[in-house]
């Protein structure tokens, strides 16, 4: 037997530990190369961490919640080139039969001389009754931990991804299809307590302890609110003559989506930024230095099955409208999906914010460490204004936007977000050639 011990890698960024999130192999599973075995948290990325050699799963290390340092032992592998298993597979037919039992759960050597002269099932029958191992289910950690917490096993859904992939809507459809447990019998009665009254409310609350993206989240917020003093400035837009374009942009890409108004604040944010690049900057307080960018690397807080993720557009002023409009959408996808890499999780200088249709009137965004400034939409409503002295019906949102108050002064704040709204108010200026510097 050899044994392969496997080490935690270098996930990039300069994680130096990674939080375990969910084990996708126990011991005894048998995995290919390339396969994953465990879902990983570095920052705020889930990360599949891939096996580095065909073998059986001899031990894992560390519990879910636990962090693990990078050059630890992660797993414990015995390789197949000295393994029984490997010996099996080699014989004429093996790959019809299925795969031997764990360690535990073999049997001992009478038993499998008797055993080998038992019938050989019929090709197929036994895979049949048997689901695909979890390391063969290609899925992302989002939906497998849904899949758990809805009691649904992977193997029963059909992908219709790349490869067989698991995407969110064939998890949706099959729960949709699924019947649920008071469909199935009536709930029993709720217990009583001694005094024949029922439980007391406290006895049914669920303990959650915060871990994987949602311990991150929690930590990044409480350093942000804690450690820069966060100023809100929030301005009513007329968006009426945008919403406008926006219709008449469905006749003329008939064969897209019609884009919301995210990124025309994105594409009018960058314009202004230009002008205002105080407001495109993070602050390294351990160097203390404040670092202006000049390229506009866009965060777009997008919200997840495994929470609040910033996902980054790098170089956005290089994009021209359409290309930013698809770029914006296409990471947005993959963060919900948990399809993008840790490095495209990190490196914004400023983020916009989004709470769709349920945006409300008024937010407070808090400032994604370390960057200076947040831009918020609101939800668009149709609203009386006066406009040359008639009362009109117009379409309005509002932008809430949080500033760091040590480097960003309110009259620059309210300078870049006052441009901002010239622009959207006045979608034609968006595409004109920029200001003369």
């Amino acid at each position: 037997m050899s044994e392969h011990v496997f080490k935690l890698p270098d996930l990039g960024e300069g994680a130096v530990e990674a939080e375990i999130v969910e084990w996708l192999v126990q011991p005894g599973d048998r995995v290919r190369e390339g396969d994953s075995i465990a879902c990983v948290l570095t920052e705020k990325a889930n990360v599949e961490v891939p096996a580095p050699v065909d073998g059986l799963v001899l031990r894992t290390s560390g519990k879910v919640g636990e962090t693990v340092a990078v050059g630890a032992e992660l797993a414990a592998f015995e390789t197949e080139e000295e393994s029984g298993l490997a010996h099996q597979e080699a014989e004429p037919g093996a790959a019809q039969r299925e795969p031997a039992a764990p360690p535990e759960a073999a049997p001992g050597r009478g038993e499998a001389a008797g055993a080998s002269e038992a019938p050989s099932p019929a090709p197929g029958a036994a895979a049949a009754r048997r689901p695909p191992s979890a390391s063969k289910i290609v899925a992302s950690p989002a939906l497998r931990r849904r899949a758990k917490e809805s009691g649904v096993e992977l193997a029963e859904v059909p992908g219709s991804g790349p490869g067989g992939r698991i995407l969110a809507k064939d998890l949706e459809a099959f729960l949709a299809r699924k019947p649920r447990p008071e469909q199935l019998a009536d709930s029993p009665p709720k217990p009583a307590g001694a005094d024949g009254n029922w439980l007391a409310a406290d006895e049914e609350v669920e303990a959650i302890k915060p871990a994987g993206v949602r311990r991150a989240i929690a930590r990044r917020m409480a350093q942000s609110k804690r450690e820069i003093p966060h100023f809100t400035y929030v301005e009513e837009v007329d968006v009426t003559e945008l919403q406008a374009l926006r219709r008449h942009l469905r006749e003329a890409w008939p064969e897209g989506p019609l884009p919301s108004l995210l990124p025309f604040v994105c594409f009018g944010l960058i314009r202004a930024l230009a002008e205002f690049p105080q407001c495109n900057a993070v602050y390294d307080a351990q160097a203390d230095l404040l670092r202006r960018h000049r390229a506009v690397h866009l965060g777009l807080a997008v919200h997840t099955s495994d929470g609040l993720k910033a996902p980054v557009v790098r170089d956005a002023h290089r994009l021209k409208f359409r290309a930013l409009s698809a770029a914006l959408a296409d990471v947005a996808q993959k963060a919900r999906e948990n399809r993008l890499p840790p490095a495209q999780l990190t490196g914004s200088t400023i983020t916009v914010s989004s709470l769709g249709k349920l945006g409300g009137i008024v937010t407070t965004p808090i400032l994604n460490h370390p960057e200076v400034a947040i831009v918020g939409l609101n939800r668009a409503l149709e609203r009386p204004a006066v406009l040359a002295g008639q009362v009109v019906v117009r379409s309005l949102m509002n932008l809430s936007s949080s500033f760091d108050h040590r480097f960003v002064d309110g009259h620059d704040a309210a300078a870049m977000i006052q441009r901002l709204k010239t622009l959207l108010e006045h979608p034609a200026a968006l595409f004109m050639p920029k200001r003369p510097a």
